[in-house]
């Protein structure tokens, strides 16, 4: 039957000759793969001929007395090893939610006690998500955009992705530019947060080195109303880092509307936050590869520093009792387990799109079921292990003023540009400290921002697919790296504040649960559970284990679909301090959660009115299946049911060796389109 139908396509299209030269190159291809030629073709290597062998499944694809090949692609480049792909992969998933949010949801949802939902939920949820977002980047071989030939219907999914890493990658290099001013600041014998002599300085700061005894809880003596409450205010104390913070560092205005000025110092910070992005990520991987060796392993050496300081301080104690005592009965509080839920949700970095750019550059037989494994955990024991440097100092303060640790214990910025810096006034040598606390902070957020800037220029890349796109690589990122630069200086204003943490409460809010879920179904049920399980046994030499697709196909989409329900019924609005958001400024935080969302119908009616069929059953179907060039990246591993059948095309995705430069006419069959030529270079 095919040998009738490649008849009638030569008479039709008098391609006969051209069809059989280019299957004679092909035929001549395999065999010398075969044959073990020491030339690179299809972008990677053979090794000699009769090369050992482990176990009934050869780690790189092979067959038995086959040469073994190096699952490598020269065109979009692969980790130097393991370990920098495993240390990527922890920077971005270790960032300043471990310590400034983990410890504070732990203290205020039962302490010890939450430690319980959060790990039902990491291995339920947590972890097979991520392995999932892994599996499927590294299979493909391609970013968020490129691995939705799965089902081109559901590329939106990625467009979703692509929205959502826009958005944390601006505001969140400007958390990260605020902890290079505190850095820089820190440069001096005396911190300028620590005494209230300064021009900025208010008549209600009081500093606890000046006047210890003076702390909030001072109350007046009971006197008539008015009078009573002129003292209140009189008496309110305000440190000298939240005063620094408020009308130095941000010179904060009072409503989000009025921007004011652009602060000169915040900008300039912008701007050398964005210059050490870009000079880490010129080459792509194969600079961030070689530079998380330190921004993702120093963090543990600043964090175990102040550890053993914090443990050596009186009061320490006190701070870890409050955050690890259990409060059995908040267990029953559904609140806690959708905070739980939704942590380890957002603090792993799932459906942001990192996760599948980061493991598309994995040579193919990676064990990513391993990686996935220990980055999940090592995230999970780093929030643990923060909540211990945070609070122990936290307790030391509150010791030092007489208060109770919840007075001091914030999250967010407060807790980081605030608490946090002022107990550091209160220890010797406070600038030694304040300086490494900062540098932890910039690396952590610097591992973050590696990955997102990583995740927009790969999906632009990947979906362009040329050589000169590839070989302009560079220009790309920098392109990115301006525009992220533009499109951050309004959160340098002097309403910068109120904008960044709308951005951060709404821009990956319910629209990453949504996206996340939306995937969860894509894979298990529109392309197939054991299309899915068959392709990671293809890949990893076994299945998933049995844990694992029971989670996919049933637990993880309904941890998922509860938290979005969760997010929605436990609703309120944002706040900064005492100033309440007005109704406009959430309406544009909606709008930019729906932004992301919005992009899966949009495209999918779009793919959908431009798929061929007669029916509107045909074309749902047609739209849905997957793409004729989906499967492994490399030529070498497309085996099965992905083997090809006609000679491929440069179109296709696939690295090939250039045997002739002349040009022939190869008839090529698609899924969706029955025939048509393309001009390739065999």
């Amino acid at each position: 039957m095919e040998g009738l139908e490649r008849g009638k396509l030569c008479k039709e299209k008098n391609t006969c000759a051209a069809l059989e030269q280019s299957r004679r190159l092909w035929a001549l291809l395999s065999r010398k793969e075969v044959e073990g030629s020491p030339q690179r073709r299809a972008g990677r290597e053979l090794e000699p001929p009769g090369s050992p062998t482990e176990g009934p499944f050869p780690p790189n694809g092979a067959v038995p007395n086959e040469a073994i090949k190096k699952d490598h692609s020269l065109q979009r480049g692969n980790w130097g090893n393991q370990i920098e792909f495993v240390l990527t992969s922890v920077g971005y998933a270790v960032g300043l939610g471990n310590v400034w949010r983990f410890p504070y949801l732990c203290y205020r949802n039962g302490g010890g006690a939450f430690l319980i939902p959060y790990f039902i939920m990491v291995t339920f949820c947590g972890i097979p998500i991520f392995f999932m977002e892994l599996s499927f980047g590294q299979f493909a071989s391609q970013g968020c955009l490129g691995v939705w030939r799965i089902s081109p219907m559901f590329k939106g999914v990625g467009y979703g992705m692509i929205v959502v890493s826009t958005y944390i990658g601006i505001y969140y290099n400007m958390v990260v530019s605020i902890a290079f001013y505190y850095f820089f600041s820190s440069l001096t014998s005396v911190l300028p947060w620590t005494y209230c002599d300064n021009p900025w300085n208010t008549p209600n700061c009081v500093s606890v080195l000046e006047n210890p005894n003076i702390t909030k809880s001072v109350q007046p003596p009971a006197l008539p109303g008015n009078v009573s409450q002129a003292l209140n205010q009189t008496l309110q104390r305000t440190s000298p880092s939240e005063e620094y913070w408020k009308f130095y560092v941000l010179k904060l205005s009072d409503d989000i509307g009025n921007f004011g000025e652009v602060q000169v110092h915040l900008l300039s910070c912008l701007f050398v936050s964005w210059v050490v992005v870009f000079l880490c990520l010129m080459q792509g991987i194969r600079t961030s590869g070689k530079v998380v060796y330190f921004t993702a392993t120093f963090p543990y050496v600043v964090l175990t520093i102040l550890f053993f300081r914090g443990m050596t301080l009186e009061g320490a104690s006190t701070g870890i009792k409050y955050y690890l005592t259990p409060q059995w009965d908040k267990i029953l509080e559904a609140k806690v387990w959708g905070d739980a839920a939704s942590q380890i949700f957002y603090s792993l970095g799932c459906a942001w799109g990192g996760l599948i750019t980061m493991a598309s550059y994995n040579k193919f037989h990676n064990n990513c079921y391993r990686d996935s494994v220990i980055i999940s955990i090592t995230n999970c024991a780093t929030s643990i292990y923060a909540g211990f440097v945070i609070f122990s100092i936290l307790g030391f303060m509150a010791n030092h003023l007489g208060e109770d640790v919840s007075s001091v214990a914030e999250h967010g910025p407060g807790l980081a540009f605030v608490a946090y810096p002022e107990a550091l006034t209160l220890l010797p040598i406070a600038p030694l400290w304040s300086l490494l606390f900062f540098f932890m902070l910039i690396l952590m957020g610097l591992g973050t921002q590696f990955c997102l800037l990583e995740t927009l220029v790969t999906a632009l890349v990947d979906e362009v697919r040329n050589e000169w796109i590839l070989q302009r690589k560079i220009y790309v990122t920098l392109g990115m790296a301006v525009a992220g630069f533009l499109l951050g200086i309004p959160l340098t204003s002097q309403a910068g504040i109120y904008w960044l943490l709308l951005m951060d409460n709404y821009a990956a809010s319910f629209s990453l649960v949504i996206i996340s879920c939306i995937m969860c179904v894509c894979i298990m049920y529109i392309y197939g559970h054991q299309n899915y399980f068959q392709d990671i046994q293809m890949m990893l030499g076994f299945p998933p284990p049995l844990f694992f697709q029971i989670c996919w196909r049933v637990i993880s989409p309904a941890i998922i679909f509860l938290i979005l329900i969760f997010l929605v019924i436990q609703y309120e609005t944002i706040t900064y301090n005492e100033y309440q958001y007005p109704s406009w400024a959430e309406a544009i935080g909606f709008l930019m959660a729906l932004s992301s969302v919005i992009c899966i119908p949009f495209y999918a009616l779009f793919y959908f009115r431009r798929t061929d069929g007669d029916t509107f059953l045909q074309r749902l179907k047609n739209s849905t299946k997957p793409s004729r060039d989906w499967g492994p990246a490399l030529l070498e591993h497309r085996t099965g049911r992905y083997a090809p059948t006609i000679p491929p095309s440069p179109e296709d995705g696939l690295e090939f060796q250039l045997l002739d430069p002349d040009k022939a006419q190869i008839p090529m069959v698609g899924s969706n389109d029955p025939i048509r030529l393309q001009d390739s270079q065999m």
